[in-house]
């Protein structure tokens, strides 16, 4: 069980993508952050799509860069961006060989996931953070709006945002996770 310590409501780290390795090393479970730059939008129709390619070493013939990116588990739609629930098996199943293979260092969604993919997470040096489901906020934190892949599936395509001050809470890092 993870002891969270009180933090103030002011107190956020400020992400910018790509992520290095000593910026997730820095991240612990309960710590604020908002995120800027470049993330990547997907859910349970796309995910696995981008891990056959990450397996088959097409993501850069695709345009797609993901090492020390962000996935935010959603779609994207004209009313905003909002997470979808991560421990979706589609979804979950596609954490860690996007950690793994593609470089992906964290993802955004929202619920618990269960043991074994955070302490993968760990091996990968990923970690998972929880956002509200809170559209309207977000997509006034959303510059730009770009579908990159898989554009026949509408709003859960594959879509490539600019991002500014997306907040969110480390919720798996290092082993550990805010749900156990």
């Amino acid at each position: 069980m993870v002891t969270l310590v009180a933090k103030s409501l002011f107190e956020t780290k400020d992400l910018h993508t790509p992520l290095h390795p000593e910026t997730i090393r820095d991240l612990q479970v309960g710590d604020r952050v908002e995120i800027s730059g470049t993330i990547y939008c997907g859910r349970d129709a796309v995910l696995p799509k981008i891990v056959s390619m990450a397996k088959a070493g097409d993501l850069a013939k695709a345009g797609l860069h993901l090492e020390g990116s962000v996935i935010f588990h959603s779609a994207v739609s004209p009313a905003g961006v909002g997470p979808t629930s991560s421990n979706k098996l589609e979804i979950e199943g596609c954490i860690v060989p996007l950690s793994r293979i593609a470089g992906v260092k964290l993802h955004l969604g929202k619920g618990s996931l269960n043991e074994g993919t955070v302490r993968s997470l760990k091996e990968h040096e990923s970690v998972y953070a929880i956002i509200p489901p809170v559209s309207a906020l977000l997509r006034s934190k959303t510059v730009k709006s770009e579908c990159v892949a898989f554009q026949e599936l509408g709003m859960e395509a594959f879509y490539r945002l600019e991002v500014h001050g997306y907040p969110a809470i480390i919720a798996a890092a290092h082993g550990e996770s805010i749900y156990s």
